[in-house]
């Protein structure tokens, strides 16, 4: 064979390549969370159970735990840019405070143990509330510990947090897409995000996936994607 037909055949190789290749949707990793195996806990316990006719993971509190956070880290995880798609189903806990909002999300770029991390999550009580303040309060973003809601609320208001129409107790699909120092929540499917934030905290970090719950909440947990 010629040099110039292997290198006519090299260059329609990588004109092949380029076209499929970069069309093509990077592979996923499916945590189908239907069982506790490679999950680290902080904060509480997780453990099987079915919600709405699916096996899911619930996490547990531990009350003696001086944080009301609970994290259940998928240990397999090294996360810095892409996608996170997961169902979760968060309703306050019987007995819980009645400032109680069903707090559930995930968080993304845990450091060991939980140290710190990046997270959104939802309220689900506030998206169909009478309250439109409350609405305005549906989705929120912190960075533990460093920034809490409270603190971000505080210094820049209606900046980390939105509305999303939210049903407390159901099923409710949710992706993040992080890049760089930004990242952006979608709820249910919509084309657009429910909250955008431009000043990832931790920076450029990258760490572990984690489920996360406040201790006042029934949260179940689905079909985690990352990609």
């Amino acid at each position: 064979m010629s040099r110039t037909l292997c290198t006519a055949i090299a260059a329609l190789l990588l004109l092949a390549d380029v076209v499929l290749g970069f069309g093509a949707k990077a592979p996923g990793r499916n945590f189908p969370l239907d069982s506790v195996e490679n999950l680290e806990t902080v904060g509480g316990k997780a453990e099987v159970a079915t919600y709405r006719g699916r096996k899911a993971v619930k996490l547990v509190p531990d009350y003696q735990a001086s944080d009301d956070s609970i994290l259940a880290i998928l240990t397999t995880t090294d996360f810095k840019d892409g996608v996170i798609h997961a169902e979760i189903a968060g309703s306050p806990r019987p007995g819980a405070p009645d400032d109680s909002r069903g707090f559930i999300g995930i968080a993304f770029r845990v450091q060991p143990h939980g140290s710190r991390y990046e997270c959104f999550y939802i309220r689900p009580t506030n998206g169909r509330a009478d309250d439109q303040l409350r609405r305005n309060h549906s989705t929120q973003y912190v960075s533990e510990p460093e920034y809490p809601w409270n603190r971000l609320r505080k210094e820049s208001p209606g900046v980390y947090e939105s509305y999303a129409d939210l049903e407390s107790g159901a099923w409710t699909k949710i992706k993040i897409v992080v890049s760089g120092t930004k990242a952006q929540l979608y709820v249910n499917g919509a084309d657009q995000p429910a909250l955008v934030v431009n000043d990832l905290k931790l920076g450029e970090a990258h760490g572990q996936i984690a489920l996360w719950a406040h201790s006042t909440t029934d949260a179940y947990f689905s079909n985690l994607t990352i990609k």
